[in-house]
């Protein structure tokens, strides 16, 4: 599905293993993690869920957070999808969307990650991601705006989000 042209033509699993159309969620800006549950980056859940609510709040319509589980680094997250998700909300309060386990790299990779890393490649160049929380933000058009280190906490992309939201609003309205 290279082919692609928006991250809203993807299909990734779900916890249960269905199709989670991302169709759905065009028009809203998206902050993609690769997470996992035994990381030492794993209480960015806590950064990842505080702003979550906070943009939520402020823009209920227009932002969210999308968790894809990997136990591509170290096997940080080898549990089921159901023990990701008891996981992620009795130890961090997560209610924003785990999906279901995935491949972000390699011949296996997820569709949606080798898409996203297609249009946004790491640092010189490099097509994979390089570990757990790595995050993408694409904004409302289904584009990836940027692409950060597991060592960028979450709260820290906060006005980068605004901004887009912003531009997306008004470019709604501009419509209008």
């Amino acid at each position: 599905m290279s082919s692609a042209t928006s991250f809203y033509e993807f299909e990734p699993v779900d916890k249960k293993g269905e199709p989670f159309p991302l169709a759905p969620l065009k028009g809203k800006v998206v902050l993609v993690v690769n997470t996992a549950s035994k990381c030492g980056f794993t209480p960015q859940f806590e950064g990842l869920e505080k702003l979550y609510k906070k943009l939520s709040e402020r823009y209920p319509e227009d932002f969210t957070i999308l968790g894809f589980p990997c136990n591509q680094f170290n096997s940080q997250d080898p549990g089921s999808n159901d023990d990701i998700q008891s996981f992620c909300q009795l130890n961090y309060g997560v209610t924003f969307p785990v999906l279901g386990k995935l491949d972000v790299n390699g011949d296996k990779a997820s569709p949606v990650f080798t898409w996203l890393k297609e249009q946004m490649p790491g640092i010189m160049g490099i097509k994979s991601v390089k570990w757990n929380f790595e995050k993408f933000i694409v904004g409302a058009d289904g584009k990836v705006i940027s692409r950060h280190s597991s060592l960028t906490k979450p709260e820290s992309l906060e006005d980068s989000i605004v901004k887009e939201i912003e531009k997306a609003k008004k470019a709604k309205g501009a419509e209008a």
